[in-house]
C-alpha cells in the first residue's frame, strides 16, 4: 500500500537504514509487534514530520511482510495496524474537517506480473468490456477542492482518509488553482482532487536561498510541498512556487459515467488536467505507457514516481468497490529509483554565506537517470556517520527525488583494506576558525561571520541583491574584484569607494564606475526592512524583516530589544530573537550599524501606520474564516488604512468584522455593547473608494 493520497497515496524514496528487515529469532507476535511499531514510526516521519528516513521501496517491502504475516495469524489482527488504516498528516493547528467522499490510498506494485494479475482480476470479477485510464502519479501532497455554485469553498489535505485540515487560505495562493468557475454545467456541489506539488526549479532555487540563509534544506519536491502547504500564515505559503494538477472528480450528479470524460469536462470547466491521461484497451497498452515514461519522466519539469491505473467506467468502479484501505478498481505501477555504484574520490567541505559548512562527496563521474553525477551533498556530519563512510568506499548513488544526488549506502566489501573512516572536520577549511554546532541543530558554523572570506564575500553579494539593496550595476564577479584589491572589507566600504578606484580596474572604466556609483548612492533611499534584510542576520529573511521594521521604530530600538520582547512578537521565534540577539552584541557590527548612519542608509522606519483613510482612529476586531484576507493581511489592510487592529471586543473597540462562521464570545460581547458589526463585503467597500 502507498503512503501518499488524493484520491489516492502516492510516496517517495529517502535513504535506507541499515538491517531495516532484520528480525531473527521472534515469535510471530514479537514480529508483528514490532513491524507495526516500525511502520507507525516511519509512517508519522514522513506524514507530519516530512522527514522520511527510508524509501518508498523499503516501506512498502515492510508493509507486504507484515500483510503477509497477519494473513497466517488471523488471530493476531488488529484494527489500527498499519496494513489496515491510511497515513495520517493531520496537524492539529488547523481546523479539522471531514470529507465527503473518504480519501483512501492506493494499492501499489514494482513488478508488471503483478500488473498482469490485478489485471486478471479485473476480468474475472467484471468481464472483458472495460477500459483502462493510464495517469501520472505526481510525488506531491494530496488536495481535496470543494466548489459551491462554482467559488471554491474548502481546500482539505488527505488527513486520516475519514477527516483532514483546512488550508484553503493556503491553497488559494496557488495560482494554477481555479477560485472561480465562469458560467458553466457542473454541478452547484462538486469535488475535485489532486496534487499539490513543487516544479524541479522551484525547489532547487528554493533550497539555494534556505542554504544561504542557513535553514534547513528540504529532501525532495514532495517535502517542500508539503512543509509549504502547512504553513500557518498564507503570505508565507504564497511564496513558495507550488503548482497544482487535478485528477478525480467528484459530485451526486456527475456530468458523464466515464472517470476520463469526467476529467476532459472539469478540463473545460477550467481546471488544470494533466494532458498526459491515456485510455488503454488493454494491459499491453498499459505497460507500454509505463515504459515511454520510464525514461521520459526526467524530461517532466516536476516530479513523477510511478503510474496510477484506474477502471474508467463508473459504475463498474462501483461494483468492483473497495478494501478497508483501497479501491480495488485501481492500482500504482511504482518506479524504483535508479541507482548506481561509484567509487567515492574524497570529501570536501564548503562554507556558505551563513557560515554553514556542507560535507560534499566528490565521486567517480558516474551516469544516473540522465546525467553524469560527480558529487553528491552529505548535508552534515550525522549523515557521513550513519552512513559510516570511508576513504575509497564504494558508494550507491541515487537522485532525492530525482533531483539532487545523495549517497544511500555503502558496499563494505569493497572496502579498501585499511580504509580509514571519513571525519568531520573540527576547523573551518577557510579561514581555520574553530567549528561550533549548536544544541538542537544538524550543521556546524564557522562563527568569524566578518572575516571568514566566503562569509564575507557572501554578505556583500547579499546585501546588494535586488530583494536587499539592489545596487545592481554590481555584481558577484565585481564584488570578488573589489575584495581582492582591497577596496572593501566590511559592508560600509561599498559607501566609501570613489569612481577614480573603480575606473581603473580592469574591464570597468569611466563609465561604469559611474553608473555603480550612482546605483551605491541610490541605494540610501532604500527602506529599512529592506536594510536589516540585506544586513543577513540569520534568520532573518523579507518576511521576517518587514515585521521587525513595523515593531521597531529605529535600528537602535531593535538593537536594543531583549529576547523576551521579540518573542513577543508575532512570527518571531525563539530562534530568530536569540539570532537577532546575537548579532547586536557583537561589537564589530554595532561598529558597521553606525557607519551605515553615518552614510546615510535608512535605519529607521518608514512602516508607520497611516493617519487619515477610510479606517483612521477606528479600533477593529476581525474574527470568522475571511474569504480574501489570511489573519496577517486583515491586520494590515486594516492597519493601511489608518485603524488599528485589536485582537479581543471591549467598550472601546469600534467595530467588529465577522467573516465566515463567526460567532462565540466576541459576536455575543460586540451585541452587549452596540458595536458595529460589519461583513467582509462591507469592510471591502469601506475601503474601497480610498
Amino acid at each position: 500500500m502507498s503512503r501518499k493520497c488524493g484520491w489516492f497515496i502516492h510516496i517517495k524514496l529517502l535513504n535506507s537504514p541499515k538491517n531495516i528487515f532484520t528480525m531473527t529469532n521472534l515469535s510471530p507476535a514479537e514480529e508483528i509487534k514490532q513491524l507495526r511499531e516500525q511502520l507507525h514510526t516511519h509512517n508519522h516521519l514522513y506524514y507530519v514530520k516530512n522527514d522520511p528516513q527510508i524509501t518508498d521501496y523499503d516501506y512498502d517491502q515492510l508493509l507486504k511482510k507484515l500483510e503477509a504475516l497477519e494473513a497466517k495469524h488471523p488471530e493476531l489482527d488488529d484494527p489500527n495496524s498499519p496494513t489496515k488504516r491510511v497515513g495520517d498528516d493531520r496537524d492539529q493547528r488547523f481546523e479539522q474537517v471531514v470529507h465527503q467522499y473518504p480519501m483512501l490510498s492506493l494499492a501499489n506494485t514494482y513488478n508488471e506480473q503483478e500488473l498482469r494479475d490485478f489485471d486478471g482480476r479485473i476480468r474475472k470479477a467484471v468481464g472483458d468490456d472495460f477500459t483502462y485510464v493510464c495517469e501520472l502519479k505526481f510525488d506531491g501532497v494530496s488536495i481535496s477542492l470543494r466548489y459551491e455554485n462554482g467559488k471554491l469553498s474548502k481546500g482539505v489535505t488527505r488527513g486520516d482518509g475519514t477527516q483532514g485540515d483546512d488550508v484553503t487560505s493556503n491553497v488559494k495562493t496557488i495560482r494554477s488553482i481555479t477560485l472561480s468557475l465562469p458560467k458553466g454545467d457542473y454541478p452547484d456541489f462538486f469535488e475535485i482532487r489532486g496534487d499539490i506539488y513543487m516544479p524541479k526549479d522551484g525547489f532547487l532555487k528554493m533550497n539555494e536561498r534556505r542554504a544561504e540563509n542557513g535553514e534547513k534544506t528540504f529532501a525532495n519536491p514532495r517535502n517542500a510541498a508539503s512543509g509549504s502547504l502547512k504553513l500557518i500564515h498564507s503570505a508565507a505559503v504564497a511564496k513558495r512556487p507550488l503548482d497544482c494538477y487535478l485528477y478525480y472528480l467528484m459530485a451526486n450528479n456527475l456530468p458523464a459515467s466515464s472517470h476520463y470524460d469526467n476529467m476532459q469536462k472539469a478540463l473545460h470547466w477550467g481546471f488544470r488536467v494533466p494532458e498526459t491521461m491515456k485510455r488503454a484497451s488493454k494491459i499491453e497498452e498499459v505497460l507500454e505507457y509505463i515504459h515511454y515514461w520510464e525514461s521520459e519522466r526526467h524530461n517532466l519539469p516536476y516530479e513523477i514516481d510511478g503510474i496510477v491505473i484506474k477502471i474508467d467506467e463508473l459504475n463498474l468502479q462501483e461494483e468492483l468497490g473497495f478494501t478497508a484501505k483501497s479501491p480495488r478498481w485501481a492500482i500504482s505501477y511504482k518506479y524504483k529509483a535508479e541507482q548506481a555504484l561509484t567509487k567515492l574520490n574524497s570529501v570536501s567541505f564548503k562554507v556558505g554565506r551563513t557560515g554553514a559548512v556542507t560535507p560534499v562527496a566528490n565521486l567517480e563521474p558516474v551516469l544516473l537517470a540522465g546525467t553524469t553525477v560527480k558529487r553528491a551533498s552529505l548535508h552534515n556530519q550525522d549523515i557521513i556517520n550513519n552512513l559510516g563512510l570511508h576513504e575509497g568506499d564504494m558508494v550507491y548513488v541515487e537522485k532525492g527525488g530525482e533531483i539532487i544526488p545523495k549517497i544511500t549506502a555503502v558496499d563494505e566489501s569493497q572496502r579498501p583494506e585499511n580504509a580509514n573512516p571519513i571525519e568531520f572536520i573540527a576547523t573551518c577549511p577557510e579561514c581555520g576558525t574553530t567549528l561550533v554546532r549548536k544544541e538542537g541543530e544538524a550543521a556546524h558554523y564557522c562563527p568569524n561571520e566578518n572575516h571568514c572570506p566566503p562569509q564575507r564575500k557572501g554578505k556583500f553579494v547579499h546585501f546588494i541583491s535586488r530583494k536587499a539593496m539592489n545596487i545592481d550595476s554590481l555584481g558577484e564577479e565585481t564584488i570578488q574584484l573589489f575584495i581582492k584589491q582591497g577596496m572593501i572589507e566590511t559592508i560600509p566600504d561599498l559607501y566609501e569607494i570613489k569612481a577614480p578606484q573603480i575606473a581603473r580596474l580592469e574591464r570597468l572604466g569611466e563609465k561604469s564606475a559611474k553608473n555603480i556609483i550612482e546605483s551605491i548612492n541610490k541605494s540610501k533611499e532604500v527602506p529599512m526592512q529592506r536594510v536589516l534584510f540585506g544586513l543577513g542576520i540569520r534568520f532573518v529573511g523579507e518576511t521576517v524583516a518587514k515585521t521587525l521594521a513595523k515593531n521597531f521604530q529605529t535600528i537602535e530600538d531593535l538593537a536594543k530589544a531583549s529576547e523576551e520582547e521579540l518573542v513577543a512578537i508575532d512570527e518571531i521565534g525563539e530562534k530568530i530573537a536569540q539570532s537577532i540577539r546575537l548579532y547586536f552584541s557583537n561589537a564589530e557590527n554595532i561598529k558597521l550599524i553606525n557607519r551605515l548612519r553615518e552614510h546615510g542608509l535608512q535605519l529607521t522606519s518608514q512602516m508607520e501606520k497611516k493617519s487619515g483613510g477610510a479606517l483612521n482612529g477606528l479600533k477593529i476586531v476581525a474574527t470568522g474564516k475571511l474569504e480574501n484576507f489570511s489573519r496577517d493581511e486583515i491586520k494590515d489592510a486594516i492597519e493601511s488604512h489608518g485603524g488599528k487592529a485589536v485582537s479581543s471586543v471591549s467598550a472601546k473597540t469600534d467595530l467588529l468584522l465577522a467573516g465566515e462562521n463567526a460567532g462565540g464570545s466576541k459576536l455575543k460581547k460586540a451585541e452587549e455593547l452596540g458595536i458595529r458589526i460589519v461583513t467582509e463585503q462591507e469592510f471591502m467597500e469601506m475601503i474601497k473608494g480610498e
